[in-house]
């Protein structure tokens, strides 16, 4: 047998021996009842992609287009992250959610929501877009199914009615974000929340709306007319109830008219209530723990700074109009921001993005995401 025949059985044999030993552990593996190795959960987990949408300003106010990828800097609880910029990401096209409260104090302001149409046009632009109307009260209803007919979502917002004495803002925002998750991934996604500042008598627990707005790609854009004192004050007690896990006294039990500065003590006491609530979040930062403290104060303002959108106060259908013309001016000049996370960890991420040499300059972003466990279903 000549040389180059004699090498070319050798190999042969090898990948046999070879394939004989993997398919040997495969079996037995197989057979013991454990796993195969090279288990597919590393495989799912490293596709995850998170958006990160980023407006930048300066100090006046004016919007910065020029900036590029590697101009910002970007940590995914605490490690540097690689980031992709999106060209033209405002040319997209939008899936908008219009989330109005129509219970409780929301029941007052119906005659503010009727020019809502005309300012819907401004928000959308140009781009291809699908438009659906969520109206709230002790319940969500979606009374507008997504559609690129903006006469019918005119009809919707003009025959709104007053609902119950409730305002459950949470469930609605769960409500929103489940629906808006199905929307083809093309779109981006966008939810324009309208309500007062205070949730009254939803289901959805703090941490379970936590989750909600942090898993998905959605920025919600808040316009608010404030709560009264004394509603502020009795929502803040359902926080304080003997049911409630957690420390003596409840989870976030601070009144919700202090100082939005949260002392040391709170936190601590903010950290054990959620080692019990959901224990993935003990891996995020101190940011997230203020943040989940914010949504029993001020949910609307809370969630906007959690997707990275804006949050505005209105008393009337000029402050309205205007909030809605500073956001239509914003909502399409955003920076596209990606990366594939380092540390894929389930749970609860703190985010944080800033400017590597534009001090001077205000960047707004979302402040965390969610990732699911495999084959995690979510609340």
């Amino acid at each position: 047998m000549g040389q180059f025949q004699l090498i070319t059985v050798v190999a042969l044999l090898c990948g046999q021996m070879v394939w004989a030993q993997e398919t040997s552990a495969t079996d037995a593996a197989a057979q013991s009842g454990a796993e195969p190795p090279q288990a597919v959960t590393t495989i799912n987990v490293r596709s995850t992609l998170v958006v990160v949408p980023a407006l930048v300003r300066t100090k006046s106010g004016a919007l910065v287009y020029t900036l590029k990828a590697k101009d910002f800097t970007l940590t995914d609880n605490g490690v540097e992250q690689k980031l992709t910029l999106e060209d033209d990401a405002g040319a997209q096209p939008l899936a908008l959610l219009v989330v109005v409260e129509t219970g409780g104090a929301g029941g007052r302001q119906l005659d503010n929501y009727r020019t809502l149409p005309t300012m819907l046009d401004g928000l959308i632009g140009g781009v291809p877009h699908k438009v659906g109307v969520v109206a709230f009260d002790s319940h969500p209803e979606l009374v507008q199914k997504f559609t690129p007919h903006m006469d019918r979502v005119e009809v919707a917002l003009n025959n709104l009615e007053a609902g119950d004495p409730k305002a459950a803002t949470l469930d609605a925002l769960a409500f929103a974000v489940k629906i808006l998750s199905v929307q083809p991934p093309e779109y981006r996604r966008a939810i324009l929340l309208l309500s007062e500042t205070v949730d009254h008598g939803s289901s959805t627990t703090l941490a379970e709306a936590l989750r909600a707005v942090s898993d998905t790609n959605t920025v919600i854009y808040s316009a608010a007319f404030s709560s009264t004192r004394s509603d502020a004050k009795n929502e803040a007690k359902k926080f304080s109830q003997p049911d409630t896990p957690g420390p003596p006294g409840g989870c976030m039990a601070k009144d919700p008219e202090a100082d939005p500065d949260i002392p040391e003590n709170e936190v601590a006491k903010a950290f054990e209530c959620l080692n019990v609530l959901i224990p993935p979040i003990r891996v995020a930062k101190l940011a997230i723990l203020a943040g989940i403290h914010g949504l029993s104060r001020n949910t609307p303002e809370t969630v906007a700074h959690l997707t990275g959108g804006e949050y505005y106060k209105f008393d009337n259908v000029k402050s309205l109009e205007k909030d809605l013309g500073t956001i239509s001016n914003h909502l399409p000049n955003r920076y596209m921001l990606s990366f594939h996370p380092q540390s894929p960890e389930p749970g609860i991420h703190a985010l944080e993005l800033s400017l590597k040499d534009y001090p001077d300059l205000k960047v707004t972003a979302r402040s965390s995401y969610w990732l699911e466990r495999e084959n995690e279903s979510k609340p």
